[in-house]
């Protein structure tokens, strides 16, 4: 039985915080990129393809935000979209947020189609 993975049409306004607050261990100035993204229309990439270029390990089932946003896919709670950033210079995408949900999404399927907001 394949699950279907439901979406939000836009982030949630508590995703932005939540992305200034890890892009400032990134960057000097990280409303640079958070003040983008919110005027960013809404993307898609595949699960697989994200991690990928991430460059990021993905996170078990024993993790307990990954618990709980399988949780949320086994009831049908639809997802808020996540939030990347290009980091060109080093070649890779950082998820600014989203990085429990993008796990939890890849263990039911890699080739789920993620919506996001990128710049």
């Amino acid at each position: 039985m394949k699950i279907q993975i439901k979406w939000i049409k836009d982030p949630e306004e508590h995703d932005y915080p939540a992305a200034t607050s890890y892009l400032s261990l990134i960057y000097a100035d990280p409303e640079k990129y958070v003040k983008p993204l919110k005027a960013a229309p809404i993307t898609e990439f595949k699960a697989k393809d994200i991690f990928r270029a991430a460059m990021l390990p993905r996170l078990t089932k024993d993790n307990s935000h990954v618990a709980e946003n399988i949780v949320k896919i086994k009831k049908g709670v639809r997802l808020s979209p996540i939030l990347l950033v290009r980091d060109s210079p080093n070649g890779k995408v950082i998820i600014a947020d989203g990085y429990h949900r993008m796990c939890a999404v890849y263990t039911f399927n890699e080739d789920a189609v993620i919506p996001c907001k990128i710049v």
